[in-house]
């Protein structure tokens, strides 16, 4: 018997959180565990411009036959012009679509481990809980580095620093393009500049997970850490996705962009891509892509979507400065006021897990148990409830 082999795997805690939630009987529960924007009724709306771009699609569209196993070039050549900004000359780029940011994470550490098998994936700590996971899976190797201060609520630059001057030639340094999760907390320009060089001279490779653009500064400023990464490094990994800055998390929108240190290499970087798409999926789902693809291309449903996402972000920067001033108000300190200088759509507070469980039993507030907080599952009404909760779980 093979399946009675099996054995039981961890529960995702958020997922098990959504799930709490959704058990959670009380009419004034608060939702700031799952990461996903919400609008001030607590629903993910479906952006204008896309709903737009789907109804072309469905006028004009005459198959549903196949994309190429990279995806439809036009999509790629969106991505990178969107992300990229044509900082790195195109002959140096490969780049194939993904079922989602995730599939792009995982399709860059296969290529990692195709490439580099001995290899380490260096972390910042923290990181996205599905980082670790997937390259645990794979059997690869990895270390930390040091990157959030709990205590003032920024990064520890100089712990990073340290840490990263450990790198070995050929080590792989994941970074957050932006608006990094679960702290909020970026790098300045000059920072990005400083990691930059200190990769460089460790001939290390920069692996960067770009997928709140537009979410934190704007898409454009989101996105100069990573055009300053790719136009000084010779060798730059970029998963992109699409589920936040375009809404359509359930499409499964994602790109992987390798940039080649010349462009000789680009056709075997490109062959080994699509090699791993085949393997993993075949051809990536398209009609994320394609609608994206609409977007970028033309103009007025571009002005439209940058429009809307520049309303979302707004409404992000609105909900954190009314947070960090609640929670000043309502502790009668500047513990929190770190969350208005934020960026994204999370925060760690610094409670204890003792003090997130009170606020889930005690309140209904749900939250990840290092004190993760989605701010856009706040709304006008639920910053003050969440103010003073905080306040009394504090003491």
């Amino acid at each position: 018997m093979m399946l009675n082999a099996l054995k039981p795997q961890p529960a995702d805690k958020i997922l098990q959180l959504i799930q709490m939630f959704k058990d959670d009987p009380r009419a004034t529960k608060i939702d700031l565990g799952v990461g996903v924007y919400k609008d001030a009724t607590g629903l993910t709306p479906v952006m204008r411009a896309v709903k737009a771009a789907e109804k072309q699609l469905w006028e004009v569209e005459t198959t549903k036959t196949y994309t190429g196993l990279a995806g439809e070039p036009a999509y790629n050549a969106a991505m990178a012009q969107m992300i990229l900004d044509g900082c790195v000359a195109a002959d140096r780029l490969a780049s194939v679509a993904t079922p989602g940011g995730t599939g792009a994470i995982r399709q860059a550490l296969e290529l990692i481990k195709l490439a580099a098998p001995a290899a380490t994936i260096w972390l910042s700590n923290p990181t996205w809980p599905n980082h670790p996971s997937i390259i645990r899976y794979l059997g690869m190797a990895m270390t930390e580095y040091r990157y959030f201060d709990a205590s003032t609520g920024t990064v520890d630059f100089a712990g990073m620093l340290a840490d990263l001057a450990g790198v070995k030639p050929g080590d792989v340094v994941l970074l957050h393009g932006c608006c990094h999760n679960p702290t909020g907390a970026n790098l300045t320009l000059d920072q990005w500049a400083q990691v930059a060089d200190l990769l460089n001279a460790k001939a290390a490779i920069p692996f960067i997970d770009l997928a709140y653009q537009g979410f934190g500064d704007g898409l454009e400023a989101d996105a100069a850490p990573t055009r300053l990464i790719a136009s000084r490094c010779p060798e730059v990994l970029i998963a992109a996705s699409c589920s936040k800055n375009f809404g359509i998390y359930r499409e499964r929108t994602g790109v992987l962009i390798a940039i080649s240190p010349e462009a000789g290499m680009r056709a075997t970087t490109q062959g080994n891509l699509a090699f791993l798409n085949r393997q993993n999926f075949s051809f990536p789902p398209d009609h994320g892509a394609r609608l994206v693809t609409m977007i970028l291309n033309d103009p007025r449903l571009t002005a439209e979507w940058k429009a809307e996402l520049e309303e979302v972000r707004q409404n992000m920067l609105t909900l954190r400065q009314n947070l960090a001033d609640a929670l000043r108000a309502a502790t009668n300190s500047d513990r929190f006021d770190f969350v208005a200088s934020h960026r994204g759509m999370f925060s760690r507070l610094g409670l204890t897990p003792e003090q997130v469980e009170t606020l889930r039993a005690d309140h209904g507030i749900y939250m990840v148990g290092d004190s993760r907080i989605n701010i856009a599952g706040l709304n006008a009404k639920t910053v003050p409830i969440l103010a003073r909760a905080v306040a009394q779980v504090i003491g």
